[in-house]
């Protein structure tokens, strides 16, 4: 039973003041009207119409009446929205995101994303390098870690956990670090855009402490990093979303986990004057569900990870970035 329908022609027949004017506003026949409308006074146990000419409301009509106006008023601003936002979903959206955790797992997001919306086109730019938002015109950019101030808005999407690990082989001949002091008689993994001067900055009792370690291997890829770490040339921080599924493996383990350093979040970022997009914000509401919470890649080894030492992210929350 399609209740809606029943009030619209219920109001179209209190709005016409006569069945058959109805009907020919509805373009269906009197019986059709006719029929809903004494299924629908069934239903609610009342009288709705009086059948005088013109046709008038009851009492109880009067106040069902006013009710169906409201509800279909609301039904019909809601499909505007949904049409409105829809239709504004086409043209071009310039999106930045970050290589390697790109090809882990926005990639098939976006894909799927533009296969949603085919009058949209998606301009992707896969760098680790930060992309100025306003001398290259992107609309909105995939940034991970920890946000400098800036004049641009920034949407948290999920948690970016920083790890420190090792594989098993190494841990066996060189022994688990149980303090991070002991780091200095480790081999390390640097991350070159994060680890210039071949130092760790670890969190201690909550106040980051630098540790420096015997530099094995320097490298600006994560993957690097992350195979350097398998094949047992030292210790690592990794981005959980790199790593879980060599810990899941147990290629990896963590170690330290009571000093593992923030990651900050993944997180959008666009300008002021785009807030109210509708394009970004479809995009960065199709993210934040894709990504999940906690995040997809940490759902496999939820049970070997430390405690967040931060307040859980807000996904609603937009924040200066």
């Amino acid at each position: 039973m399609d209740k809606f329908l029943e009030m619209q022609m219920f109001v179209a027949v209190a709005d016409a003041g006569s069945l058959s004017e109805a009907a020919r506003r509805l373009g269906t026949t009197k019986s059709a009207v006719t029929e809903r409308v004494q299924q629908l006074e069934r239903r609610l146990g009342a009288s709705l119409l009086e059948r005088s000419r013109p046709v008038r409301t009851t009492a109880s009509g009067k106040i069902f009446y006013e009710h169906c106006v409201r509800i279909l008023t609301e039904v019909g601003a809601a499909e505007s929205t949904v049409a409105d936002v829809y239709s504004s979903l086409r043209g071009n959206l310039r999106v930045a995101i970050p290589m390697a955790f790109g090809m882990a797992y926005l990639t098939q997001m976006l894909v799927r994303f533009a296969g949603q919306y085919p009058d949209l086109c998606l301009d992707i730019e896969s760098d680790d390098r930060y992309a100025n938002m306003h001398d290259e015109n992107f609309d909105l950019a995939i940034r991970l870690g920890d946000l400098q101030d800036s004049n641009l808005v920034a949407q948290a999407m999920a948690v970016n956990r920083h790890l420190i690990c090792a594989s098993p082989e190494y841990l066996l001949k060189n022994g688990v670090p149980q303090r991070p002091i002991d780091l200095q008689d480790h081999d390390g993994l640097m991350y070159a855009n994060r680890e210039p001067s071949g130092t760790w900055q670890l969190p201690v009792h909550g106040i980051p402490q630098s540790f420096r370690l015997r530099t094995k291997l320097r490298t600006d890829s994560g993957y690097h990093l992350l195979e350097a770490a398998k094949a047992g040339l030292g210790l690592a921080i990794l981005p959980s979303f790199l790593a879980s599924r060599s810990i899941a493996a147990g290629e990896l383990q963590i170690v330290l986990p009571e000093f593992s350093p923030s990651g900050g979040y993944v997180s959008a970022i666009y300008r002021r004057t785009q807030r109210s997009s509708p394009k970004i914000q479809m995009l960065v509401s199709f993210l934040v569900e894709q990504l999940g919470t906690p995040p997809i890649w940490d759902r496999a080894i939820e049970d070997r990870l430390p405690p967040l030492l931060h307040i859980p992210m807000q996904n609603e929350n937009l924040k200066t970035a």
